[in-house]
C-alpha cells in the first residue's frame, strides 16, 4: 500500500521536538545545496515559528510507522492568501509519494485556517518539487516574497 494512506499528520513546531529537527535538516541541506546563501539574511522570507504558528499560520509534521518522515509550514500572506513553506521529505522517504501527500496535507490546514489561495516557490536545485507543484495545480505567477534562489513561483486556488 502507498504511504499516502499511512501518513499521520500531527501539529508540530518549526523549532522544536521532530518538526524541529526535520527544518535542520532541511537547513542543513538548503546550506549544502545553494552553497554561500545566508539562510538567515534580510532578502530572505521569513518562515520561523512566528510565521507558521497560530493564528494565521501552521506547522505539520508526518510519520509513518511512527517515525517522522516530513514536515511543512503555512505561513499568512493575507486574509486570503497563504504561503506553503518549508516542505520537507527525509531522503530515504523521496520518490514515494510523501512530497504529495505532504502538498495536500498543508492545502487542507490552510483551507482549515480560511485561506483561498495557496502560493509557494522553489529554487533551480530543486527540480522535482517544481513538477510536483505544477503537476498538482499551480501555475507560475511573479516574484511574490523576494526569495533570492527562487526560479519558480507558483498559486493555486483552494
Amino acid at each position: 500500500m502507498s504511504p499516502l494512506s499511512h501518513i499521520d499528520f500531527r501539529p508540530g513546531g518549526v523549532d522544536s521536538g521532530d518538526g524541529g529537527r526535520l527544518a535542520q535538516d532541511m537547513r542543513d541541506e538548503i546550506a549544502v545545496m545553494y552553497e554561500g546563501l545566508d539562510l538567515d539574511g534580510d532578502t530572505m522570507p521569513k518562515a520561523g515559528a512566528a510565521e507558521l504558528s497560530a493564528p494565521g499560520g501552521a506547522f505539520v509534521v508526518g510519520y509513518l510507522n511512527g517515525t517522522p518522515v516530513c514536515c511543512g509550514g503555512v505561513k499568512r500572506l493575507d486574509d486570503c492568501r497563504c504561503e506553503i513553506k518549508k516542505m520537507y521529505v527525509i531522503p530515504e522517504r523521496r520518490g514515494q509519494g510523501v512530497a504529495r501527500a505532504l502538498l495536500r496535507e498543508l492545502e487542507d490546514v490552510a483551507r482549515g485556517l480560511g485561506y483561498r489561495i495557496a502560493r509557494l516557490d522553489t529554487g533551480p536545485k530543486q527540480g522535482n518539487a517544481e513538477g510536483l507543484y505544477r503537476d498538482e495545480g499551480y501555475t507560475e505567477v511573479p516574484d511574490f516574497n523576494g526569495n533570492p534562489v527562487a526560479v519558480f513561483w507558483g498559486e493555486k486556488p483552494l
